[in-house]
């Protein structure tokens, strides 16, 4: 049995599993290693995150990013993108050197048992652990509006779903949204002669500023310093307190992961968009319906005025939403008996287990309201891997969690935190 079993191998699961094994955990990783940075990002695409902020977490920060690149006879410099091919292979180094071997199998249930838990295979095995860190990244969260949904994937696709945009050469696409991953895409597309528009809500795209140099006088970097989420007071406490985000009031805390380092675009793809993509703003997407070679949009703008549009395909680059209800490798009795905030996502102490689940833990953009936006981006992986690995521990030296009465929902009150 498994002190610790890690369900995903992306940057958070990964750290994760390197500070346990440090720790002296019995632990099990499964997942296929950065499978969303290797089968769901385009080649051509770059990290947001500056080369610094893009390290996963091992203990003695021994294999950060720009170890690997130096090992690769790669320059790594502070304030030029990586390309994400080149961060997939530091992940993939990442697994090789700092955790123990990666079983890429995929699990598809977890579910409680006397002493802790049960993680099924896609194989059919049965996996025993007295603790599980839920750390499965973005795609269970894929968020595609419902005027899109519905309708065939040779019509709607989600961002994420494209490792090659080749298909799309010499077609007509529509992207939707106004965030990095719709003005990279679009980008992308135009540079392979594809026809592209983007449709955003928005009344103005927004850019990131260029980042400022390393080095730079005292009081500039005293009056907007400089953090692993950008410039300025109020992102460097996203990232680099998390902990004291946490005990803000919940509906703060809400707010400000909905809507902090909201949709905008790195600096660098700006001169490659704006004269290549033309752009649709101030207009959403009201129902769409499949047509003769492809689909036809009913959009309305802020006027409130309707127009039509026919596209051959539409790419939406609409984000995720990391609600527990799409945690379906949990079985429904344990996903509903989850604590949830009001905005959908669960409940974390703040070792980040589940206060309904003793034992259950999770990781990533599932977290983010409650340790706030830094758990949507690798640099957040640090913390996180530190502060759960001891709630591991804590959890492991108080004894296997207690399952509730049949027909009883939520945790005994022992649990209750």
């Amino acid at each position: 049995m498994y002190d610790l079993l890690v369900v995903g191998a992306g940057p958070y699961g990964l750290s994760i599993a390197s500070h346990a094994a440090a720790a002296g955990l019995r632990v099990g990783v499964f997942g296929r290693p950065m499978a969303s940075w290797r089968d769901h990002m385009p080649r051509g695409m770059f990290l947001k995150s500056e080369p610094w902020a893009s390290h996963l977490s091992d203990p003695e920060r021994r294999r950060r990013l720009d170890v690997y690149c130096a090992e690769q006879g790669l320059a790594v410099r502070h304030g030029e993108p990586i390309p994400v091919e080149v961060f997939a292979g530091y992940g993939l180094w990442f697994a090789r050197t700092a955790v123990p071997e990666v079983d890429e199998r995929t699990v598809t249930r977890v579910v409680r048992c006397a002493g802790g838990f049960e993680a099924v295979t896609d194989d059919g095995e049965v996996v025993a652990a007295r603790t599980v860190a839920l750390a499965v990244g973005v795609m269970p969260f894929v968020e595609i509006p419902a005027s899109l949904t519905g309708l065939d994937a040779s019509l709607v696709t989600h961002s994420s779903h494209h490792s090659d945009l080749g298909r799309f050469r010499g077609r007509d696409v529509t992207v939707v949204g106004g965030g990095q991953a719709a003005l990279e895409t679009a980008a992308l597309l135009a540079e392979q002669g594809t026809r592209v528009r983007v449709l955003a809500r928005a009344g103005e795209l927004r850019w990131n500023d260029v980042p400022p140099p390393w080095e730079r006088p005292w009081w500039r970097s005293a009056r907007s310093p400089l953090s692993g989420l950008g410039c300025g007071w109020r992102n460097w406490f996203y990232a680099e307190r998390p902990g004291l985000f946490r005990s803000l009031p919940e509906p703060t805390r809400a707010r400000v992961a909905a809507t902090a380092l909201g949709p905008a675009g790195a600096w660098w793809v700006r001169d490659r968009f704006e004269p290549a993509v033309e752009v649709r703003l101030g207009h959403e997407v009201a129902a769409a319906r499949a047509v003769p070679g492809g689909l036809r949009l009913d959009l309305t703008d802020g006027t409130g005025s309707s127009h039509t549009l026919e596209t051959e395909h539409v790419i939406a680059a609409t984000g995720f939403k990391a609600t527990t209800d799409r945690l379906t490798l949990l079985p429904a009795d344990l996903r509903t008996a989850l604590a949830t905030a009001a905005d959908g996502s669960p409940e974390v102490t703040r070792d980040f287990e589940s206060p309904s689940h003793p034992g259950l833990f999770l990781a990533g953009l599932t977290t983010a309201s409650a340790f706030g936006p830094a758990m949507r981006f690798v640099y957040g992986a640090t913390y996180t891997a530190a502060a759960l690995v001891r709630g591991v521990r804590r959890r492991l030296r108080t004894g296997p969690p207690r399952i509730p009465a049949p027909g009883r929902r939520g945790a005994p009150a022992t649990a209750r935190r």
